[in-house]
């Protein structure tokens, strides 16, 4: 099959458009995808972090650059990968990581709202709630309905 555009060469791509419920197919050579900005080569996909570390971190210059002393990673891995070797790493590579903190939000401390855990009595009740709510089955299932009243009126009360 030819190229719709150009008539010259083969088509290699199939290019579907949908506009206002209908449909349009373009069967384009190599070229003429190329121009209207359909890639036509498979790569590698790259983690887009890593990307944009690649731009944003400095790799140190002295010999092979600072090491994580637990697994061994480098700043230039982190760069590469866009992930730590292990826990270890953030305290290896604390200046990399505040510079490379204030270079991509403006600041090396968080400012904004800030994680709250539950309180304590909170879960407390709520796992009492639920371990009332499965007795409560557990009963309906065996047919203990006076205890499943009992288990029914005390998850009320909770609620």
């Amino acid at each position: 099959m030819l190229c719709d555009s150009c008539g010259e060469r083969d088509a290699v791509v199939n290019l579907t458009t949908i506009e206002n419920n209908a449909v349009h197919q373009l069967h384009l050579c190599e070229r003429c995808a190329s121009e209207r900005g359909v890639e036509t080569t498979v790569a590698t996909p790259k983690h887009p972090l890593a990307e944009f570390l690649h731009q944003q971190v400095p790799v140190p210059i002295s010999g092979e650059g600072v090491r994580c002393s637990f697994c061994n990673t480098t700043m230039a891995d982190f760069k590469a990968t866009g992930r730590w070797g292990c826990a270890r790493c953030y305290t290896n590579f604390e200046a990399g990581i505040r510079e490379l903190l204030r270079r991509v939000h403006g600041n090396h401390r968080h400012v904004g709202r800030t994680y709250r855990a539950p309180m304590s009595e909170t879960l407390e009740r709520s796992a009492v709630l639920g371990e009332l709510k499965d007795r409560l089955r557990r009963a309906i299932e065996s047919e203990q309905f006076e205890v499943a009243a009992d288990l029914r009126d005390r998850i009320r009360v909770m609620e």
